[in-house]
């Protein structure tokens, strides 16, 4: 997939190029292993009273060695399928309302990258948002999350910033929804 389209190992290329029943690999895996990162970290922290810090660590963990693997020469993917694929353990309300957020944005815009910065965005938002006013969690956790999800929105957006020069230059690829 590095050697087709734009280089990049995400799913928008893979679909681009191997088609859409082919890229459920990729949703798979991106998807299913921040998933049980995720989970195996909230698990380990669990009996210190730290769940919800451990699945954040192991969030950011996942992210970080999907977006910069060393096996790759730290040259790996944008994060966008396992920042969704954390967020629907961390907070499936979040991740949602994310999800959706980029739905409506593709929709409009046409632009998957677009899409992807602004659901990063609403993430981290929302994620202080239902810790502190919804869930009412102490602040210590409330702010360590947060900090936490804004850091992977960070790394998430800091990966597209080739695509946000080409937004601003009017030349970022656009999806079709129609046949060609």
């Amino acid at each position: 997939v590095r050697e087709h389209g734009s280089g990049n190992a995400g799913l928008t290329n893979f679909a681009r190029n191997y088609g859409g029943w082919n890229s459920l690999l990729v949703v798979l895996i991106d998807g299913g292993k921040a998933v049980i990162a995720t989970m195996l970290s909230g698990i380990l922290l669990k009996p210190y009273g730290l769940e919800a810090e451990g699945m954040m660590l192991g969030a950011v963990a996942v992210s970080l060695g999907h977006d910069f693997p060393a096996l790759l020469g730290f040259r790996g993917g944008k994060g966008v399928l396992t920042t969704l694929g954390m967020m629907l353990i961390l907070d499936w309300k979040v991740a949602l309302l994310s999800l959706l957020m980029f739905i409506i944005v593709v929709l409009f815009s046409r632009m998957v990258s677009l899409g992807s910065i602004c659901a990063a965005a609403t993430m981290a938002v929302l994620t202080y948002v239902f810790r502190m006013f919804v869930y009412k969690q102490d602040a210590s956790t409330v702010i360590f999350c947060t900090c936490m999800a804004v850091l992977i929105a960070a790394i998430l957006i800091i990966k597209h910033i080739p695509n946000i020069k080409r937004i601003a230059k009017g030349t970022e690829s656009k999806l079709s929804f129609g046949k060609k």
